[in-house]
């Protein structure tokens, strides 16, 4: 035990600079751009399971994020994502729409075509509506269309509209998943979905909103988490480790043993199996750079073992996503 302490201590301590950014210790060699692989990592896959893209200069604007946001009202691109160094190189990332506007996940789409970073799309569709069943079946046509995500509802109670209930289970017809947006009422929702269509593969996104201050997490949180897990249907991303530090100004801690804590309650109880790799980029930067963010969840599971490290960057993706492997990048 002593060992493994003082392994997990060194690992949080080291630290390596690469273009004036400080990272954590993950990896022996760093990368600055994508024109310079780190070594020794061409083997590993890496996909981060949760980034925004969006171009705010299109002729009709976009709906998010808004124009008074001086941060993240700014075309953003793969091309933007890719130039960040980071502690190993990203081989592919899943998008997550924000924009509510129908056109914009055929916007996501396009990009998509063109952008073999891209290896999935989670939509947004209206949910129970006399329209969704049409829209699903039009989008779900591209392999790249692997889910939705809904959120900012009062979820509590909605499965008893049959209309939700019915395009909930049509999306597990055409296997595609499910992503949940919100607070702790996610939890609960999730954990009857996942009980009534066991087909459906549910994704909770950004911890569910809990609190990160370097303490133990909340009961009720842990509490609900551990109910999800006799669902296996259910994963989890490791987005919102920075965002819930609260720190907005960009000063969330770099070192991982402030996030241990929710880290170690998460693989208790999900294992490194049903973990998913995701920054919320570039939402995430408001926080902390995007170094900071994929070195924490490196630096935790590192420790760990190669197995876990690649179950949690690449192969939980796969299970929950089935993103889709473009030859032309992997």
């Amino acid at each position: 035990m002593n060992t493994i302490y003082n392994r997990r201590r060194f690992l949080a301590a080291t630290v390596e600079t690469v273009a004036g950014v400080t990272f954590t210790g993950w990896a022996s060699s760093l990368r600055a751009a994508p024109d310079q692989p780190a070594a020794n990592t061409s083997d590993f896959t890496l996909i981060d399971a949760h980034t925004h893209f969006y171009d705010p200069t299109r002729p009709q604007g976009v709906p998010w994020p808004p124009r008074e946001d001086k941060l993240l009202y700014r075309p953003v691109f793969p091309k933007d994502y890719r130039a960040l160094p980071v502690p190993r190189p990203v081989t592919g990332t899943v998008v997550v729409e924000a924009s509510p506007w129908l056109e914009d996940n055929q916007w996501v789409l396009d990009l998509a075509s063109t952008e073999p970073f891209i290896v999935g799309f989670v939509g947004n569709l209206p949910v129970g509506t006399k329209q969704f069943a049409g829209h699903l079946k039009r989008f779900a046509a591209n392999e790249l269309f692997r889910g939705i995500r809904i959120g900012d509802r009062k979820l509590e109670g909605t499965l008893g509209d049959q209309a939700l209930a019915s395009d909930l289970k049509l999306l597990a017809d055409y296997d595609l998943s499910l992503d949940l947006v919100g607070g702790r009422e996610i939890l609960a929702f999730a954990d009857r979905l996942a009980m009534d269509v066991p087909g459906l593969r549910i994704i909770i996104d950004h911890l569910a909103g809990v609190v990160v201050d370097g303490k133990a997490p909340p009961a009720d949180w842990v509490h609900q988490m551990r109910a999800l897990v006799r669902r296996p249907n259910v994963y989890c991303k490791l987005s919102g480790l920075v965002e819930g530090t609260g720190r907005n100004d960009g000063s969330a801690p770099r070192d991982v043993e402030f996030y241990r804590p929710v880290l170690d309650a998460m693989q208790a109880l999900f294992g490194s199996e049903r973990l998913i790799c995701a920054s919320n980029w570039p939402v995430s930067e408001r926080f902390a750079p995007l170094a900071t963010v994929q070195g924490i969840v490196g630096d935790y599971f590192h420790s760990l073992g190669r197995r876990a490290e690649e179950q949690v960057f690449a192969q939980s993706a796969k299970a929950a996503y089935r993103w889709v492997r473009r030859e032309k990048l992997l």
